[in-house]
């Protein structure tokens, strides 16, 4: 059922890319390059993860910080609170209210390297010619990209990635497809392009925090 069920919810999400007006290759390097050349430093977000094993879904919000091509940090508000840092060499993921971090190396073949070029790829589509199969199409207000991993490692990561961009290039809505069928909908706000600080995408556990490395490295 769980098959059939993703099968349908991926036809209907290409059958809405082919009403709209395709993009030629030509038009879909134009606009990738346009993307990049507008490419969002910050940005607020609201997040909803949708559980198929939960009537309601888990909403989020908080901020996020971009650095081309593998730096991030986000950071998730509210009563669960949550920080998550990549300098591109290691992540770390720190829960304040247990005071507990968890530490992920990268690269040499980590089995987080794909997890980190998904979040990148969402924001900063850098590369996502060679990565991804791509379907796009016009629509009134700016463009939709449909995002297909063509590697076996991202293909456990997401099914799919569907974005939508806005007249000025940036992207303001991701929606996700997880391999178990779970979603994740991220929409953006308050995007600016203002440079960051090299600290930003630094963590250093606070005194007293318990550290773990679940990879064992």
């Amino acid at each position: 059922m769980r098959t059939v069920l993703t099968a349908i919810f991926l036809f209907a999400g290409l059958i809405s890319i082919a009403n709209s007006a395709p993009l030629s290759e030509a038009d879909l390097k134009n606009l990738l390059a346009a993307i990049r050349q507008n490419r969002i430093a910050q940005a607020d977000f609201q997040e909803q993860r949708v559980i198929r094993l939960m009537k309601n879904p888990i909403l989020s919000a908080g901020k996020v910080w971009f650095q081309p091509p593998n730096k991030f940090r986000r950071e998730v508000k509210g009563s669960s609170p949550s920080l998550t840092v990549s300098d591109g060499r290691q992540l770390w993921i720190y829960y304040p209210n247990f005071k507990s971090a968890e530490r992920y190396p990268l690269g040499k073949g980590s089995p987080l390297d794909s997890t980190v070029a998904a979040i990148n790829s969402s924001l900063n589509l850098e590369d996502v010619e060679n990565t991804f199969q791509i379907v796009a199409a016009k629509i009134d207000n700016g463009y939709e990209l449909r995002l297909m991993p063509r590697a076996p490692s991202m293909k456990r990561v997401f099914q799919k990635l569907d974005l939508r961009i806005n007249d000025q290039f940036r992207v303001e809505r991701t929606d996700m497809l997880l391999p178990n069928g779970d979603r994740i909908v991220t929409t953006y706000s308050n995007q600016t392009r203002e440079p960051v600080a090299a600290s930003m995408f630094e963590f250093t556990p606070p005194p007293g925090t318990e550290i773990s490395t679940p990879l064992g490295r």
